[in-house]
């Protein structure tokens, strides 16, 4: 009993990782086609690793994690604690950063002769997404944490999730590359999911499940569109 009670915890926790990842693993397709071709699955590569690394770090920190979701400030009855303020600064860097690649992909390009297209460095990139994995990781290691007390099974769950995304990065990366209109949806994700975690900061909880049925009626809608057009040619 005990073996298949572990099992299921197991699968639990590993599915809820994957989906936990998700908008990290959208990020991550989006920012890394900032690079040249030849780095970008290397950086995608590089920035799961550095998702695995940094939720293992907070697990084996369990301790002083959990001493995060206590108040260290309290301004006008808003109690202000560690979590809060990683989300807060989560959730603005994300709308930031999804709103500038929305700008990028809106504002029309200006081709000159003798000017070649930039790409942007490969420590810069790496450097957003470890922001992103430290607040990504934070609410997936919590989740973790509030649901079982074995660390060796949220240790080997967090490890399945990741292996799952790395194979699911470069056909999530090549789809998004192909179908702009895919590309601009996912960057609304970003939006509504950066305002989440914003949210979650000043303690105005919203359900994952609702932003999650949201996201895939919106892809199931786009669906739909991509079939209408792929018919029409």
């Amino acid at each position: 009993m005990e073996f298949i009670e572990i099992l299921i915890s197991l699968l639990t926790l590993t599915v809820l990782e994957v989906v936990l990842g998700i908008d990290n693993l959208v990020f991550l397709a989006i920012i890394s086609n900032r690079l040249p071709q030849h780095q970008q699955k290397k950086a995608r590569r590089f920035g799961l690793t550095l998702a695995w690394v940094t939720r293992l770090l907070l697990l084996f920190s369990a301790i002083w994690l959990t001493k995060l979701v206590h108040p260290f400030l309290t301004i006008f009855n808003f109690d202000l604690s560690g979590r809060d303020l990683f989300l807060m600064i989560g959730g603005l860097f994300l709308l930031t950063k999804a709103t500038q690649e929305i700008h990028a992909e809106l504002e029309p390009i200006k081709k000159e002769k003798n000017i070649s297209v930039k790409f942007a460095s490969f420590s810069m990139i790496v450097a957003q997404i470890a922001i992103l994995d430290i607040v990504f990781s934070l609410d997936s290691v919590l989740t973790a944490i509030g649901l079982t007390d074995r660390f060796w099974l949220m240790a080997v769950a967090i490890t399945f999730a990741i292996f799952t995304m790395i194979f699911l990065s470069e056909p999530l990366s090549r789809f998004i590359e192909r179908h702009p209109t895919i590309k601009m949806l996912a960057l609304s994700f970003l939006i509504m999911i950066g305002m989440v975690l914003v949210a979650d900061g000043f303690h105005f909880h919203v359900p994952r499940g609702y932003v999650y049925v949201a996201m895939a009626f919106s892809l199931f809608v786009e669906v739909l569109n991509m079939t209408v057009r792929k018919r029409k040619r």
